[in-house]
């Protein structure tokens, strides 16, 4: 069986249509069990209070704000190279999901810098590069909305991602590239040094996997949708040339 199988918008509909409902479950038990576990079951930190557990909300939808605009790089890439329309449809029902995660990471991200660094917002390199990479989310959703033949649309938005990339990437590595700025390093690390302690560690990576399933059951919901949508004006288009 090949991948490119379920670039038909037949066999993706009923595969889609058969994993969707068991997604949606793991996506419930995850985050329940990642807020509720991190939220009231663990600790104060000694140097942040309580406001260390907005880590349980920012640090998934920052990692999946960077991933979801990735996964839009290759569906767009996909779509480029190999003109499947579904994964066209993937990247622009990607979109307003991504560009939610990324204003949940930066309000939340204001949030934790008020009482730690006394502003809600300064001009740090990965704050910068998150904002940037905003204005380019909701750019791509401008221009699928501006365009009518979804075709070119889908052209000129994978052009429009190919660019927003580098800003995608910036936002995950700024503080690696940059040595300056407000931004702690990463929550979560190769080295287990740099790790968030062992008690908030597991709760973490529930919410991270909860965030990672909830993105995937509304890019398949939204998917779906966008597939029907496609259907629905190409009958209305054969009827109204009958």
């Amino acid at each position: 069986m090949s991948l490119w199988e379920y670039a038909n918008p037949k066999k993706f509909m009923q595969t889609s249509g058969k994993v969707l409902p068991f997604v949606a479950v793991l996506t419930a038990v995850c985050l329940a069990t990642g807020l509720i576990w991190g939220f009231f079951f663990t600790p104060e930190a000694v140097n942040f209070g309580s406001t260390v557990k907005i880590i349980y909300i920012h640090v998934p939808s920052a990692l999946m704000a960077i991933n979801a605009w990735m996964m839009m790089l290759v569906a767009s890439l996909i779509w480029l190279i190999r003109r499947h329309h579904v994964s066209a449809l993937a990247a622009k029902a990607a979109a307003p999901v991504g560009v939610t995660m990324t204003l949940i990471a930066l309000v939340t991200g204001a949030i934790w810098g008020e009482p730690m660094w006394g502003t809600y917002w300064a001009w740090d390199p990965r704050l910068t590069s998150f904002m940037i990479l905003f204005l380019f989310y909701l750019g791509y959703m401008a221009l699928w909305a501006a365009i009518d033949n979804p075709d070119t649309a889908a052209d000129l938005t994978s052009v429009l991602c190919l660019v927003g990339s580098v800003f995608a990437v910036l936002s995950r590595y700024a503080v690696n590239f940059w040595n300056q700025g407000l931004h702690q390093g990463a929550s979560l690390s190769m080295d287990k040094k740099e790790n968030v302690a062992d008690v908030f560690y597991i709760p973490l990576l529930i919410c991270i996997a909860g965030f990672v399933l909830l993105f995937v059951t509304l890019v398949l919901i939204r998917t779906r949708t966008e597939i029907r949508a496609r259907r629905l004006a190409a009958l209305i288009a054969r009827e109204r040339m009958a």
